[in-house]
């Protein structure tokens, strides 16, 4: 047990927009159809908080699932917005995003941190004013030449990366139960030991 953590808020980033379903950039928006898919929850679009939400019943109580509908540079808002109305602190929230610095297949979680030009986290630093909140790290290679990192993100992974991605998620999902417990430790170790 970690003693005072407990989620409140899972965060999954991406791009609204059929366009965008199967880009890399994704990642986050996968993680938590998984989830929902998983607990037997639908999203629901709340327009005022500029986003799709769920809520699943965690090991350590209600837990809400949010879908910034957004553009990715723009999530903190949708977040920061959340946050307020639910009296959810930046500890107790969970943000899954892509991540250029992993290979597709691996997932880890952090705790704080920068952005690491991660344009969604770079957004919801500035709105939440913390960044210790807690990171799924969701590997999706980058691109030989930096310079089309952009074009690269924005891409549909070959099926052979979207295997491997999808099946990081369902590893970062069989450790939701330890990490919603409190048990954080426990759920990095579990994870990030792979």
């Amino acid at each position: 047990m970690t003693p005072g953590f407990r989620l409140k808020l899972l965060v999954g980033l991406g791009n609204p927009g059929i366009q965008y379903q199967r880009t890399r950039h994704n990642a986050g928006f996968w993680f938590l159809g998984e989830l929902s898919l998983r607990n037997g929850v639908r999203f629901r679009s709340e327009a005022r908080l500029q986003g799709e939400t769920a809520v699943v019943d965690g090991p350590g109580g209600l837990v809400h699932l949010l879908k910034p509908m957004t553009y990715m540079n723009r999530s903190g808002h949708p977040v920061a917005m959340f946050a307020r109305y639910h009296r959810v602190q930046p500890g107790e929230i969970l943000v899954a995003h892509d991540e250029l610095d992993f290979e597709p297949g691996v997932v880890r979680l952090k705790i704080g941190g920068g952005h690491g030009g991660h344009n969604g986290l770079r957004d919801i630093i500035a709105n939440l004013g913390s960044a210790d909140f807690v990171r799924l790290r969701l590997g999706i290679g980058h691109p030989v030449d930096r310079a089309v990192t952009a074009a690269y993100v924005l891409a549909s992974p070959p099926p052979e990366d979207r295997r491997a991605i999808l099946e990081a998620l369902q590893r970062a999902i069989d450790v939701m139960p330890v990490l919603l417990s409190g048990d954080l430790s426990a759920a990095m170790n579990r994870l990030n030991a792979r």
